[in-house]
């Protein structure tokens, strides 16, 4: 008798594929669910590999255009960076994938849903706060924190061998020494021979940027076109080519990215379970993405606003990276982020290359820049004796702060002499 119905978050590898079959010998019905999110991957072999392994159903869905415009674009309007520095290429992909997983649970009367990531990363953390957050009766099977599974798998040795045994096809991994991760947005590598974190990353291991010495010699220009700060069009100003639509929008800038070898990382990083990880990252057409939109704020967002706005990127980029996505305080956070882009409309030139994405104009209709107030050759409306009232209204603390200082050292020394 079934024990009940799964819905399993299925890569094809290895750990899923063994996962399918481990679940069907516990005895469950196993519905196998292929997400493509822009990632490198054949997906009818991997529909095949499911249905031979053992799976009752397989659904293959493209969530690559839901991918940009609900979950990559309004993290990067929000500036959203990890520790400064992280793209959240990974992160941002986890929560799409579930909430499709719940949607073909309830599609399915599944009274389960499963996934493969370990119990030593932060995707468990990820996809498990979202199916509950979006299905909070849901049953989760996490065979990596099930004492059943560890008591049969101890590691991937067990694993081929489990593999080999039930005639499940397993791809060669000896070149590939480490654990990656791909999707529209970015490819991370980690694990393996990236796990000391003063060994330099071979240069084969890059897979989605040209090394800066097979870069083009000559730069492409881009203008990159934006409205309440999503972006809307992206312009190749020496061929003329034009995209408008967020999917190919995207997918070129991530071709222009990978062409001039922009958007590497190699950093050592927080998870949130507390264990420090080291990650290699390419993150292509992001960091062109990133760069333009930013450099477009200083040009039209007002400056306390974006001081209040920068000072909560940094905690939307915590609240994707540790999983809540699907949270009041991230529905909160994405509100204010609506209301500070409100103004962010115009198109910033970028020059791409080697290795960079740099900014080189700007313009917009409702820019806050007054180009007669900056002028060095006329006043604009600015009348510069203004400015002394300004600089001695503000130097008063300042000026107190060194009397009192002065004083105290005196009273000091004065205290000595009488000792």
């Amino acid at each position: 008798m079934s024990k009940g119905k799964v819905v399993l978050a299925y890569s094809g590898g290895l750990d899923t594929s063994v996962i399918l079959k481990w679940l069907i010998e516990e005895g469950y019905d196993v519905v196998a669910f292929i997400a493509d999110v822009g990632q490198d991957e054949d997906f009818e072999a991997a529909r095949e590999k499911a249905l031979k392994v053992g799976a009752s159903k397989v659904y293959v869905e493209d969530l690559k255009e839901e991918f940009v415009t609900d979950f990559i674009f309004p993290a990067f309007k929000s500036q959203a960076i990890y520790e400064g520095r992280y793209m959240l290429g990974t992160s941002i992909a986890r929560p799409v994938i579930a909430k499709k997983q719940i949607e073909i649970a309830i599609k399915e009367n599944a009274q389960f849903v499963s996934h493969g990531a370990t119990g030593k990363g932060n995707d468990q953390v990820r996809f498990e706060l979202t199916y509950l957050a979006l299905k909070p009766d849901i049953k989760i099977l996490a065979p990596w924190k099930m004492e059943s599974f560890l008591n049969r798998f101890r590691g991937r040795t067990d694993m081929l061998n489990y593999a080999a045994q039930y005639g499940i096809p397993v791809k060669a991994t000896a070149s590939k020494p480490y654990s990656e991760d791909d999707n529209l947005l970015h490819i991370s590598h980690e694990a393996g021979i990236l796990e000391d974190p003063n060994a330099p990353a071979a240069e084969d291991i890059y897979s989605r940027t040209t090394p800066l010495e097979n870069t083009p010699d000559q730069p492409d220009i881009i203008a990159l076109t934006f409205k309440d700060g999503l972006a809307v069009k992206v312009e190749n100003l020496h061929d003329g080519h034009v995209e408008t639509k967020p999917l190919p929008l995207f997918t070129y800038l991530n071709t222009l990215g990978t062409k001039h070898g922009i958007g590497r990382l190699d950093m050592v990083e927080n998870r949130f379970v507390g264990i420090k990880s080291r990650g290699v990252y390419e993150t292509p057409g992001g960091a062109i993405l990133f760069v333009a939109h930013r450099d477009l704020e200083g040009l039209t967002m007002d400056r306390e606003v974006m001081k209040l706005r920068d000072s909560l990127s940094s905690k939307v980029a915590e609240l994707i990276y540790n999983g809540f996505w699907f949270s009041p305080e991230m529905e909160f956070l994405m509100s204010a982020m609506d209301k500070a882009q409100e103004m962010v409309d115009g198109t910033v030139q970028v020059k791409l290359f080697k290795g960079h994405a740099y900014p080189i104009a700007r313009s917009s209709p409702v820019a806050l820049y007054n180009p007669k107030q900056s002028s060095m050759d006329e006043a604009g409306g600015y009348d510069q004796r203004h400015a002394e009232g300004f600089i001695k209204i503000n130097a008063i603390r300042l000026q107190a702060h060194t009397l009192v200082k002065k004083k105290a050292r005196d009273q000091g020394k004065s205290g000595k002499k009488a000792a």
